[in-house]
């Protein structure tokens, strides 16, 4: 019996203010240039991989971009620490980080190429509590940085301040001048959040079109990488997850912290984040709102049968995702 696939606005009222986790089909859906399958296996594509990066990647059993960077990147600080003569490491590690500058310089859209759909993504995000974004990308970003120019008393908050994040991000819920709030988090991190040498963990700011230059600004000075998990197995992310102290809180605090309803928007609930559903079990999620791309039928089905494998008996209504209201340019 095929599963019944609403308009957005007939079910919003039941889902507003409760948690929207946020897939990459809604950054495809802002821009194709995100459509491709890994990063790792763009930057093969543009060519950007030496021998020995390529090596690298294979001995340790990864395509994760962020894992390879942060190893080496420690490598060459310890021998550096320790005066060993070591000019292959650190070649090795600026062609990496080279490949990863061009390669999201690449694909990433600039902000001038996504301006006119911001104001839809921000009216779409607003109406939620939380915001889950599973994406590295900066589209979530940019949509907070536009709605500080909105003048309807809303306030979309991330939880850092000063640039470092602070664990006690149930104190923003909190309202003060704003008469509604949306807690913003990266549950595999963002092109925006950066680590030192030593572990710290921080933001990069820009409030608006050179916030993808900073960020790669940064990255180019050596003194930061990204925290973002790109791609690899669901217990390969969760490994990294548990490598970060926000990305941890995040996992082992907001997620099961959900209550009520969550939607679904863009999300295709592969193997590769099992991980999330298992964290998603621990919650105290009554319904759930999935959206569906062009009625697919058969994506229904399987996504009733994974959210009720792991969420237990709740209720599951789909929407089509065209009716979202989602990236409308202007």
């Amino acid at each position: 019996m095929p599963h019944d696939i609403h308009h957005w606005e007939d079910i919003a009222s039941d889902f507003q203010r409760g948690a929207v986790l946020i897939g990459n089909g809604a950054s495809i859906a802002v821009n194709t240039d995100f459509g491709y399958a890994t990063l790792l296996q763009e930057a093969r594509s543009r060519g950007l991989l030496t021998a020995e990066v390529e090596e690298l990647f294979r001995s340790f059993g990864t395509s994760d971009f962020e894992l390879v960077l942060r190893l080496v990147w420690h490598a060459t600080r310890v021998n550096s620490a320790l005066q060993i003569p070591d000019g292959l490491t650190v070649q090795v590690y600026q062609d990496i980080r080279q490949a990863l500058i061009e390669t999201v310089r690449a694909v990433h859209p600039a902000h001038a190429e996504i301006a006119d759909r911001l104001p839809s993504m921000y009216g779409f995000l607003k109406q939620f509590s939380t915001v889950l974004s599973l994406n590295y990308d900066l589209l979530v970003y940019w949509t907070m940085t536009y709605g500080l120019d909105v003048q309807d008393q809303h306030q979309f908050k991330d939880c850092f301040l000063a640039g470092s994040f602070d664990d006690g991000w149930k104190r923003f819920r909190r309202r003060t001048w704003e008469r509604t709030n949306t807690l913003v988090f990266y549950p595999h991190g963002n092109l925006a959040l950066r680590r030192d040498v030593v572990d710290n963990e921080g933001k990069i700011h820009d409030q608006g079109a050179g916030l993808l230059e900073a960020i790669l600004s940064a990255w180019s000075t050596g003194r930061f990488i990204p925290l973002f998990v790109s791609e690899g197995t669901s217990a390969q992310k969760l490994s990294a997850i548990q490598n970060s102290y926000y990305l941890s809180t995040v996992y082992r605090e907001v997620i099961p912290s959900l209550d009520g309803t969550l939607t679904i928007f863009g999300w295709g609930m592969g193997e590769q984040e099992l991980h999330l559903l298992q964290r998603l079990s621990q919650a105290n999620v009554a319904r759930v709102a999935c959206s569906v791309y062009q009625g697919n039928q058969q994506f229904c089905e399987a996504a009733y049968r994974i959210i009720r494998d792991h969420l237990g008996e709740i209720d599951i209504v789909f929407f089509d995702s065209g009716t979202a209201g989602w990236a409308v340019g202007a």
